[in-house]
């Protein structure tokens, strides 16, 4: 399964938005790397690629909701918490299975794209909502 980002996923901060694109595309490039020939090392360097973009990516989220003090934001953390212990996860994973399995892959379509799905759709909109509100008090 290859992750797209569909409308359903713009939460209407052009920043937050393209950084979803770029996390879409890195996801891509992981399952990419490990359906194709490329071999194991290859998958890590992408899988270690992507974990720098999530590091990056959530710094910056939640770098945003601390400036505009959006009250969710321990929530938030903690969800951040779950897809950076699962790139973990898949990390170890990938060592030990010495290159991608079914299982691997399997898990990184449940627990990184389905996960990075309900997030966004979920966490990160009401994050730009709030914005939008704060931003727009008469549409209180």
């Amino acid at each position: 399964m290859r992750a797209e980002f569909t409308d359903n996923l713009i939460t209407g901060n052009k920043t937050i938005d393209e950084q979803h694109k770029e996390l879409i595309s890195k996801i891509n490039g992981l399952l990419e790397a490990v359906e194709g020939s490329q071999g194991q090392a290859a998958a890590m360097r992408t899988l270690n690629f992507l974990n720098d973009y999530v590091v990056y990516h959530f710094d910056a989220e939640e770098k945003l909701q601390e400036e505009v003090g959006y009250p969710g934001l321990a929530d938030h953390k903690k969800q951040h918490e779950i897809l950076k212990q699962t790139v973990a996860d898949l990390t170890d994973m990938l060592n030990e299975e010495e290159g991608a399995s079914p299982a691997f892959v399997e898990q990184l379509n449940k627990k990184v794209i389905e996960w990075l799905y309900k997030h966004i759709e979920g966490f990160d909109r009401s994050v730009a909502e709030y914005i939008f509100l704060s931003d727009n008090p008469d549409r209180f």
